[in-house]
């Protein structure tokens, strides 16, 4: 495999695209690329829209960055027909989602949240990206911090899966996180555990459950969802639950496709080219406290792993090559983003990259901080992920020839 790499740096703008379940590619074929950019030194940022060969080419919603921003940019994300571009706005107490025309620059904004807008066009399906910075996520001291958040946790019948519609102008609950502890599998052992949580923390306490990561499957007909913890500060003393739905665009059809919960790990999953299986990494059937590179399909059968990789990157798989699998992982010199076969489970090339110049990495969510993410092209044909080789982030691409 001959691989091209190129890096597409924006001048003084840290770069990244959204994340590596969501194309930045242009759907037209035309090899555009959508990023979010933004100046470390004023905190403020912009959605930049580059060309195939990394010159700008637009730019636009310049606004102050939250803290997700050094994670996933703006959420930014191509409309089908690349009529529109999509991004998150406003703040963390009150979001928005914004809708912009690119040959207007007509914009509709929309209060709530978008992990990108579905493959299959609007309305959109989103969670409530404050419950997740409000449990500790993106802190470098893990803590729970409620007030982060536009809805208390446990109102659980007023957080879930939003259904965002621009041509209305508005945003409502499709799937709440109390419908989903209703149908839950697990539900008699989720309320012992949220018992013993409100036994322990008060009354008006108890398990910080929410529903998030909303991840579309290519064909936009299908899309999976996190309910559990996920980030649990750990002076709460709560067990850790993490468990993987899917379900049809119209929230219907809904089945457990994975669980990481309690005694068993696992991390990062998401669709496969065929819209049927997911693909992340998941708990090894002979120690389900330790992971490996697994498959499963979208019902939560024939589940199997198919490489012994542990990294608890961020695994995709070619759309023209079912053998083709790439991942990424830190190493003590930075980082690597890494292929892998699917009939042999084992590494087959390795791009290293370098660690920023001249800091150690903090934790939580800052610019002194990245997520490789690699993530294919449409066509199969290249790879884009984020590199920090020293201030500003920036993408970068791999050809593969």
């Amino acid at each position: 495999m001959n691989l091209t790499y190129q890096p597409r740096p924006v001048e003084n703008r840290w770069c990244v695209h959204s994340y590596y379940s969501l194309c930045p590619y242009a759907p037209d074929g035309s090899g555009r690329i959508l990023v979010g950019g933004a100046d470390p030194d004023t905190g403020e940022g912009e959605v930049i829209i580059l060309s195939p060969e990394g010159s700008v080419l637009d730019r636009f919603g310049l606004q102050p960055v939250l803290p997700s921003f050094w994670h996933t940019g703006f959420w930014q994300s191509w409309s089908a027909d690349c009529r529109y571009v999509y991004y998150q706005s406003g703040t963390g107490l009150n979001p928005e989602v914004v809708r912009r025309e690119l040959a207007t620059g007509i914009e509709v904004r929309v209060s709530g949240d978008m992990e990108g807008i579905p493959p299959s066009g609007e309305p959109g399906l989103s969670c409530n990206h404050g419950l997740l910075y409000a449990a500790g996520y993106g802190d470098a001291e893990g803590r729970y911090r409620p007030e982060l958040a536009s809805v208390p946790f446990q109102a659980r019948d007023q957080h879930g899966i939003s259904i965002v519609d621009f041509d209305q102008g508005m945003s409502s609950m499709g799937l709440s996180t109390a419908d989903i502890l209703q149908q839950h599998p697990d539900r008699e052992k989720i309320m012992q555990a949220d018992e013993a949580v409100r036994e322990r923390l008060g009354p008006d306490e108890g398990l910080t459950l929410m529903t998030y990561c909303v991840r579309w499957n290519p064909q936009g007909t299908r899309f999976l969802f996190y309910f559990g913890n996920h980030c649990v500060d750990k002076r709460r003393g709560e067990p850790k639950l993490a468990y993987v739905f899917t379900a049809n665009r119209d929230l219907t059809d809904i089945h457990l496709a994975m669980d990481m919960s309690f005694d068993r790990r696992g991390v990062h999953w998401a669709w496969q080219p065929d819209g049927e299986r997911l693909i992340g990494y998941g708990p090894r059937p002979e120690d389900p406290m330790q992971t490996g590179l697994a498959e499963v399909r979208y019902d939560g059968s024939d589940y199997r792993l198919l490489s012994e990789h542990a990294s608890g990157g961020h695994p995709s798989v070619s759309p023209i090559d079912d053998d083709l699998i790439v991942t990424d992982e830190g190493t003590l010199e930075g980082g690597a983003v890494l292929f892998i076969s699917r009939k042999t489970g084992q590494e087959t090339a390795r791009i290293a990259l370098p660690k920023f110049v001249g800091a150690s990495e903090p934790k939580g969510r800052n610019p002194m901080r990245i997520c490789h993410h690699p993530v294919f092209s449409h066509d199969g044909k290249r790879i884009l992920f984020n590199s920090l080789p020293g201030k500003y982030s920036q993408v970068n691409e791999l050809e593969i020839g």
